[in-house]
């Protein structure tokens, strides 16, 4: 936690009632108005960040906001409830000022509310805030997916931070993709996409093309749904179909519903053929999902033809 403003922090965790938190608001608001900054003393920050606890959510949003413009002098107050306060609501909100405040010297903060906070909202609002540091937030992220005590949940968010770190931080994800750990390149992959559609990354594209070869399952798993996100059919169609034949199940479901979300009816045959062959009974199911959906794009695209 940062330690370089000159006030103290008061835990207290008495909540404004109700008409204290209106009039507060009030007065915020009008101030937000005007283009002034509310003020920064330590009393008047620990009445907004009471109020991030109310009940009325465009009241929180006032209080938010109103901390989010007066800055790092909030941050103190903010990691203390972050990590404190006994009310979910109140961590929440603190987690989502934070990323408003934008200061990056709270990443360990917003780390630790990932990995201890025992509300998952609170862990969702963390891994949102540290995604808005880019390349400063990859590595601390990457830590959630190899800490062996990291949940399933924790590690989804830790997955989805870095997709949205995206284009961000090309060169911390590119290293990502080759790790020794085959949780950092699943979700290094999977953070892609923008790289590779938006800014023709072609580094990045020859990352997914291994990717599609990796040894581990989840990783081929991740890098067959970018193929189906990035609308280019001709060009992953190949590829697509040859992880139909995947040795494991998950990859092959990937193939066909991206297979699917790039509408390849070109691929209909291949697909029924590969029906015939699997043995696996969940994979026979979205196989024949694929099926009735290109067989209906390409009922439409015929008619449309005629």
């Amino acid at each position: 936690m940062t330690q370089d403003h000159p006030f103290s922090i008061n835990t207290d965790e008495s909540l404004l009632n109700e008409d204290e938190a209106a009039e507060l608001a009030d007065e915020l608001k009008a101030m937000l108005r005007r283009g002034d900054t509310p003020k920064a003393d330590a009393e008047q920050i620990q009445r907004m960040v009471s109020g991030l606890g109310d009940h009325r959510g465009l009241l929180r949003r006032t209080f938010a906001e109103s901390l989010g413009v007066v800055g790092k002098a909030a941050v103190p107050a903010l990691c203390v409830a972050l990590h404190k306060h006994s009310s979910a609501t109140v961590r929440r909100a603190a987690a989502k000022t934070l990323k408003l405040v934008g200061d990056p010297s709270t990443l360990p903060n917003l780390l630790e509310a990932l990995l201890n906070d025992p509300d998952p909202v609170v862990q969702g609002s963390a891994a949102g805030a540290m995604a808005i540091f880019g390349a400063d937030a990859v590595e601390l992220l990457l830590e959630v997916l190899i800490n062996p005590n990291s949940t399933a949940m924790q590690c989804g968010f830790a997955s989805w931070g870095l997709a949205f770190v995206g284009a961000q931080a090309p060169d911390a994800l590119r290293n990502a993709a080759q790790s020794d750990h085959a949780e950092i390149r699943a979700a290094a992959i999977a953070g892609l996409g923008e790289q590779i559609q938006a800014l023709g990354d072609t580094d990045a594209r020859e990352l997914l093309l291994e990717a599609l070869v990796d040894p581990a399952s989840d990783v081929r798993a991740e890098a067959t749904i970018l193929l189906g996100k990035l609308h280019e059919p001709s060009w992953a169609q190949p590829m697509l179909l040859a992880r139909l034949d995947d040795l494991h199940p998950q990859v092959r479901k990937n193939a066909a519903l991206s297979l699917m979300k790039l509408k390849a009816t070109e691929t209909l045959n291949k697909l029924l053929t590969r029906k015939s062959a699997e043995q696996d009974e969940s994979v026979n199911k979205v196989l024949q999902l694929a099926i009735d959906q290109l067989s209906h794009e390409d009922l439409k695209k015929h008619n449309d033809e005629s």
